[in-house]
């Protein structure tokens, strides 16, 4: 009974972490928008976070227990199963068009992540400079996030400029008529939205690690199956949302920034939420960073060659997340 009962709270965690994150974004930039903050500044930063935040708490919280496992697990296994699940299927769906212009910088640092965070950990820790250079990366991927931003709308023409200025003197209008009151409902479901995210990541994170005990397995299996495939429902959900809208550059761009940011800030994170360096198990080191770059390269060169995907590519990422699993479990 007990151990149904540990399922049923680890599920809980992954439903209010799921939704704790929608609630917390839309809130975050509900309130950005009324505080005036520029269009981009929030698309380049707060949404571009947005499907991280299950992965970053449920690691961060992880990491302060000292279970560097799950934190570990989780950050890569995500990173693992956005690409070699979610992207995959986007890719067996439809074709994802991505034009060299604009994502290689993005693919590039992605690739630069996976790497430098695997060298970084060879002595069985994630040591400090590694940390310093994921920082960097990530730092870069912002600045890249904004300029992009910046000269997307730089590129509008006339016409669709006038529009979006039309646009938004109405979503400025309604703001300041609306704005006094629609501020504290938001800091409300701002404040809601990240408390349900905290206590579904401490529901994930006990009942995750109960589970490993009940079933004698490693921590670190609980976090790159379960754990990791939970944390990652929001690029799911995104995902099926672009599939169903045919969107292929969104599935495209949000997979990757959720990646850069899983793997160059996360774990840095957690190294200073510890204060110390992260222990890097053997299996870690030689099974799910090499996996976790390998999946990258098959998912990204073809794409930064050819400019799009092809369905062989999810196939194959399908098939060599299949055998990650059954080598991780059995």
């Amino acid at each position: 009974m007990q151990i149904f009962i540990t399922c049923f709270l680890f599920a809980l965690g992954i439903l209010f972490v799921v939704k704790g994150g929608d609630v917390f974004v839309d809130s975050a930039t509900a309130i950005a928008k009324i505080l005036k903050v520029p269009t981009f500044i929030i698309g380049a930063t707060i949404v571009s976070l947005a499907t991280t935040l299950p992965e970053m708490i449920v690691s961060c919280m992880a990491a302060a227990e000292g279970s560097n496992e799950m934190a570990i697990g989780n950050a890569v296994g995500s990173v693992t199963a956005n690409t070699a699940i979610i992207m995959a299927t986007a890719m067996i769906a439809m074709t994802i068009f991505a034009p060299r212009k604009k994502y290689m910088k993005q693919i590039i640092l992605l690739i630069s992540a996976t790497v430098v965070l695997w060298i970084a950990s060879l002595k069985g820790y994630l040591n400090i400079w590694g940390s310093i250079i994921l920082v960097i990366i990530f730092a870069l991927f912002m600045i890249q996030n904004v300029l992009s931003a910046k000269n997307e709308i730089s590129a509008l023409n006339i016409k669709d400029a006038e529009k979006e200025l039309k646009e938004k003197n109405k979503e400025k209008n309604e703001a300041d008529t609306n704005g006094k009151n629609n501020i504290g409902k938001n800091i409300l479901f701002f404040v809601l939205g990240a408390a349900a995210i905290v206590v579904g990541s401490r529901l994930m994170v006990d009942n995750g690690t109960n589970i490993a005990r009940w079933l004698k397995v490693d921590e670190r299996i609980i976090a790159v199956t379960l754990v990791a495939i939970g944390t990652s429902l929001p690029e799911l959900v995104t995902t099926i949302t672009a599939i169903v809208k045919k969107e292929s550059s969104l599935s495209a761009g949000n997979i990757i920034g959720a990646n850069i940011i899983d793997i160059s800030l996360i774990l840095p994170l957690c190294s200073v939420i510890s204060n110390k360096p992260i222990p890097v198990s053997h299996n870690s080191l030689f099974i799910d960073f090499p996996v976790c770059i390998l999946v990258t390269l098959v998912a990204m060169i073809p794409i930064l060659f050819r400019q799009k995907s092809s369905k062989f590519q999810g196939i194959l990422l399908v098939a060599i997340y299949a055998v990650y699993l059954a080598v991780t479990i059995f």
